[in-house]
């Protein structure tokens, strides 16, 4: 018999095997003991020219396309970046009127849902 740890999904498994002799399958036992502490979250990036506003994503998926730059005038509901999820195109548009003060991804960039894409002043 042998025993591993296993994690999965943040789940900690303590798994039992036993060895066989390949004929046939082995019955396996598994205990569940408590879950694993969740891993501390990333400190968020510093923008060097971050606005007050922020302009975040609405859902996850790939930043596609970068619609506005750093200067450019931007009236409430005008898209910044356009990600694509699950094959769709979905616009991440301005809170409310200002100018954009940083782009915070980059084409490509993968993102989840809340992550600031952009901030304006």
């Amino acid at each position: 018999m042998k025993n591993y740890t296993i994690t999965v999904n943040g789940n900690v498994y303590d798994v039992t095997v036993d060895e066989g002799t390949g004929a046939a399958s082995a019955p396996v036992a598994a205990k569940k003991p408590a879950k694993a502490a969740p891993a501390a979250p990333a400190a968020p990036k510093a923008s060097a020219g971050a606005g007050a506003k922020k302009v975040e994503a609405g859902a996850a998926g790939k930043v596609f396309k970068i619609e506005k730059n750093v200067g450019d005038a931007v009236k409430k509901g005008d898209a910044v970046v356009i990600i694509e999820a699950m094959k769709m195109e979905i616009p991440v548009v301005a809170p409310e009127d200002g100018t954009v003060a940083s782009i915070d991804c980059a084409v490509g960039d993968s993102v989840e849902a809340g992550k600031v894409l952009a901030t304006l002043n």
